[in-house]
């Protein structure tokens, strides 16, 4: 991933340093398991352990390992060729029984735990601003729109609340994502443990916080993976939906929110008043990508009988970037929500923007309670409530002139069915159902 969309610490756990790291680190506690079983000379293993400490930074060399990589053809190879370079006749212990995906499968399985455990972090940030932001406005006002046309009033708090249920399923995803692939492969050439002995595997797998797959063939499943990149899109639409919302409340015949703007920051190179809504739209942009991974995955879910190596090059591209961006998107959105500036003073006159249109469901509830038939109801309220849009009236006024109308309600009950106060009844409710009992936490 470009520099631009990278985050240091995420970044770094897929770096060329990282990934040889890892191998070292897998065959290294094969070995010891290996050892501890009696499998291979206790006195070589402590050498070899010595000797790896020391000499790390030598072995960790990617630009060597490339280097034999041109004559190997073979990655894993050139790695085993590199580390007989510097360890010497101890390494041959390395590897034994094993088959190049029992090193990369189970290295990769390390790679992506840790970096899923990133992810949650990131969610959790975002949810904390949700949190605080959906509290601050519990009860800021404002219109529901459905279709993009003004519908009944709601809550921006309720708005960041339902952002926040989204976010904490999207965890529980990920968490379940994270148990699909940690998973650790030691099992052989078609995973029948012909040539190595289960224990070790458990072994390894204690060691890094994984479990033994099922059944392997040459391979992890890749069922795993794609049920992570799964995970990931759906956190991504997350992300979207979330994003789309504040850029549409930005606009500026809307202008009830808007992206915090910097001091020096500019819109436009040729408009200087312009303040767009780009942090927004650039997490559209990034979450179409991270989606973009999606079908790619299902694809390498199929491999020929035991393997082949047709999802290899596809996950040293997707799998990297997928995580890449998905982090530097949950810190950019955890940082716009917490600095989100909020203009409950519009939201309140984009309420009065239709005239009162907002209540026609509650005067048609009352009369179908006064006993008119509800056809009849929903034909006089909506004659009123047309003739209220296109003539720019009241609609209570027009209303109060209807016999009909007066005569089943009275003016006293029709005035209360243009009151704000039912439509924040039940706040408490979906809060305390989405953050606890605890609402003013």
């Amino acid at each position: 991933m470009i520099p631009r969309y990278s985050r240091p610490r995420m970044a770094a756990l897929f770096s060329p340093e990282a990934k040889l790291a890892l191998w070292l680190d897998v065959e290294l506690a094969v070995a010891e398991a290996m050892a501890d079983l009696g499998l291979v000379p206790r006195e070589v293993v402590s050498r070899l352990l010595a000797t790896c400490a020391e000499r790390r930074e030598r072995i960790v060399d990617p630009q060597r390992v490339e280097e034999i990589e041109t004559t190997t053809r073979h990655d894993v190879i050139a790695f085993l060729t590199h580390l007989e370079e510097v360890c010497g006749e101890d390494a041959r212990i390395l590897h034994l029984g094993m088959t190049s995906s029992d090193l990369l499968d189970t290295a990769l399985a390390i790679q992506l735990a840790r970096a899923i455990d990133q992810l949650l972090a990131d969610v959790d940030e975002v949810m904390a601003a949700l949190a605080r932001r959906a509290h601050e406005h519990r009860r800021t006002v404002c219109i529901g729109r459905s279709h993009g046309v003004h519908a009944e009033p709601t809550t921006f708090g309720l708005k960041l609340a339902g952002h926040y249920a989204e976010f904490a399923r999207n965890r529980r995803r990920l968490e379940a994502a994270r148990a699909e692939v940690a998973v650790c492969k030691i099992s052989g050439a078609v995973g029948t443990y012909a040539n190595i002995d289960p224990r070790v595997e458990a072994a390894v797998a204690r060691r890094f916080g994984l479990v033994p797959e099922t059944v392997a063939t040459q391979v992890v499943p890749r069922d795993r993976h794609a049920a992570l990149h799964a995970a990931l899109a759906l956190l991504a639409a997350a992300i979207e939906r979330l994003a789309v919302e504040i850029r549409h409340l930005q606009r500026t015949e809307v202008r009830e929110v808007e992206e915090p703007f910097a001091p020096g920051q500019k819109g436009s190179s040729a408009m200087p008043h312009k303040r767009n809504p780009v942090l927004a739209e650039n997490l559209t942009g990034l979450a179409r990508m991270i989606r973009a991974a999606v079908t790619p995955a299902l694809e390498n879910v199929v491999l020929w009988h035991e393997r082949d190596i047709s999802h290899s090059s596809v996950e040293r591209v997707l799998l990297p970037d997928a995580m890449i961006l998905a982090d530097f998107a949950l810190a950019r959105l955890a940082a716009l929500v917490d600095g989100l500036v909020v203009y409950p003073e519009r939201m309140r006159r984009n309420l009065e923007l239709t005239h009162g249109l907002i209540f026609s469901q509650r005067v048609l509830l009352a009369l179908t309670e006064s006993g008119l038939p509800r056809q009849r109801a929903y034909e006089l309220v909506q004659k009123h409530a047309m003739r209220a849009w296109q003539e720019e009236r009241p609609l209570r006024e027009l209303l109060e002139r209807d016999a009909e109308i007066v005569a089943r309600l009275g003016r006293e009950r029709l005035a209360a069915l243009f009151d704000l106060g039912p439509h924040l009844r039940h706040v408490d409710t979906i809060f305390a159902r989405v953050f606890g009992s605890e609402v003013d936490a």
